[in-house]
């Protein structure tokens, strides 16, 4: 049959299994939204191309499967950058179609061209400028290969538009993908595996530090049977947070600069470290010669370029982490007696809880907030986050029970990821309540996604801890700069109860702490439309424990 280059797009994302897609029309994809307007996928219409990459994905981290995002040629392309950024720093898989002009107008400086292959090179696992209409079924459904195989990653295809209004015969069939030099990471060295059970065994003092490849590679079930089997403690990045239960009495939260001490007094003590899915991040290592002194490294991950790039590790396992960690498990004898290692660390966690203040001024206690969230939804809620401080203390105090439930931008830290996320993971799951952590600087990044919320009645809670500042960074300047707080104030704001209701959505202040718990179980209640909550906590709360930048993980400030 005769087919436009749209129409077989069209047709491949179906063959993907693509549901839903999130985008902003344009002169240049003109043909794809033609094609789309006949078409049972699902689109959501974004206020903003950023708004539309982060909510696919918010999409793909809440699933799983490939976030798919759709913008116009030049600014459109442009706008897509920062959400391909976040999605390739947090190993997120994602295909982002872009409009491109004419063929024959590419390199004459057209309106509304931009060179976005050569612009997303650095921060793309791959990304494609489709030539020809009869190359479209093969360079999609590679480009979906690429993205979720291996170390998932976001990869953007350039599609002229004229290759998309072309129509040639096409048959439906595609050839299986055949990339030279590309090819699925398949089985391990199981000789390292068997010196891994060694160390395993032998080791007094062990601790499993686990990271976002542990959810990418749908390993929670054989993470928890390792810690479980040997009792052994287990520490989580920002990005891994969820894929061990918070609840379980091995847990010890986060590490790193915003770790909990326990979790950090844990690194500097271990005789074992066993490093799953992680990348050994700089804001968890502090200072690199000082971190995990004691300590022989296991490192399983599938990206082989990680391993050795920041630590020197003793038993390396380049695989899959899911069935690297099955074959662990299989040859370990279980341990049956609680440690001297598990007491000190109970002993711990006893001594140095999180905790934190009261406000002088009567203010709500931010960290109240989330410890008000958890008790309500008990974990069963997916949350996602801006950047900054309300990050680190949706991080520390709410207990995640589930991998893909917190939702975060963690490699790059991007201002206003955190709303548009939790739109694409309440399009993935309606049943599930979602609810966005946000501060007042980052939620004005991308607050015109209400209008996309609002028109598509999802029932978006959006927790604004209101403390007038950039919060993060005054809290710097306060550190390390003597309260020299150059242009962090930002109390001239909107208010976001108007601003919420002029979208037609349900705004709410919040000023006494004996108000927060009636407000959040109200607004858990309404289930056609977002509710923005405006929560006026201490301006001056800082985030505690923290290892200052460059510092070793056991010279932390406050939290004791």
């Amino acid at each position: 049959m005769k087919l436009k280059g749209a129409e077989i797009l069209l047709h491949c994302l179906k063959e993907e299994g693509v549901d839903t897609v999130f985008g902003y029309p344009g002169g240049a994809v003109l043909p794809i939204y033609d094609a789309i307007y006949d078409s049972d996928i699902r689109h959501i219409l974004a206020r903003h191309e950023q708004g539309a990459a982060h909510a696919a994905d918010g999409y793909a981290r809440a699933t799983g499967k490939v976030g798919v995002c759709i913008s116009t040629s030049g600014p459109g392309a442009t706008n897509l950058i920062t959400g391909i950024a976040t999605a390739n720093m947090d190993s997120v898989p994602m295909v982002c179609f872009t409009g491109q002009v004419g063929s024959a107008l590419i390199g004459r400086d057209a309106f509304q061209e931009a060179d976005i292959t050569g612009i997303t090179l650095p921060i793309t696992k791959h990304n494609y400028l489709v030539e020809k209409t009869e190359d479209v079924a093969r360079v999609v459904k590679e480009a979906f290969h690429i993205a979720r195989s291996n170390r998932p990653g976001p990869v953007v295809v350039d599609l002229p538009k004229d290759i998309m209004e072309n129509s040639i015969e096409f048959k439906g069939d595609r050839e299986e993908v055949n990339l030279r030099g590309y090819r699925v990471m398949k089985g391990y060295n199981s000789g390292q595996v068997i010196s891994a059970v060694e160390h395993i065994h032998k080791a007094e003092r062990p601790v499993i530090y686990a990271g976002g490849g542990v959810i990418s590679s749908n390993a929670s079930a054989e993470l928890r049977e390792l810690a479980e089997k040997r009792k052994i403690p287990v520490t989580t990045t920002l990005m891994g947070i969820g894929c061990f239960p918070g609840t379980n009495y091995l847990a010890l939260g986060m590490l790193g600069m915003h770790g909990t001490r326990y979790a950090n007094y844990a690194i500097g003590e271990a005789d074992l470290l066993i490093a799953v899915g992680v990348r050994f991040d700089d804001r968890v290592t502090g200072k690199i010669d000082t971190f995990a002194p004691h300590a022989r490294v296991i490192h399983i991950d599938i990206d082989a370029a990680e391993i050795g790039k920041n630590v020197d590790v003793d038993v390396p396992i380049v695989g899959q982490v899911k069935e690297v960690l099955q074959a662990i498990n299989q040859r370990l004898d279980e341990l049956d007696t609680y440690s001297e290692w598990n007491k000190t660390i109970d002993r711990w966690k006893e001594e140095f809880p999180l905790r934190y203040g009261t406000s002088s001024k009567g203010r709500i206690m931010p960290q109240h907030i989330i410890e008000k969230i958890y008790a309500l939804t008990q974990g069963e809620a997916i949350i996602t986050t801006e950047v900054g401080q309300n990050q680190m203390w949706a991080a520390q105090y709410y207990k995640y029970k589930y991998p893909r439930t917190f939702l975060t931008s963690g490699g790059l830290g991007t201002m206003g990821y955190g709303f548009p996320a939790a739109i694409g993971a309440k399009i993935a799951c309606p049943d599930k309540t979602v609810i966005d952590i946000a501060g007042d600087g980052s939620i004005q990044m991308n607050i015109q996604e209400l209008g996309t919320a609002v028109q598509y009645k999802l029932p978006v809670i959006i927790c604004i801890l209101n403390n007038q500042f950039l919060g993060m960074v005054r809290q710097w300047q306060g550190l390390f700069y003597g309260g020299r707080y150059s242009f962090t104030d930002i109390s001239h704001q909107p208010d976001f109860v108007k601003l919420a209701e002029a979208y037609d959505a349900i705004g709410m202040r919040i000023k006494d702490v004996g108000d927060v718990d009636g407000a959040l179980q109200e607004a858990l209640k309404v289930s056609d439309r977002p509710v923005v909550m405006d929560f006026w906590v201490e301006r001056e709360a800082d985030v505690y424990p923290m290892v200052p930048p460059g510092g070793s993980l056991f010279n932390m400030l406050g939290g004791e």
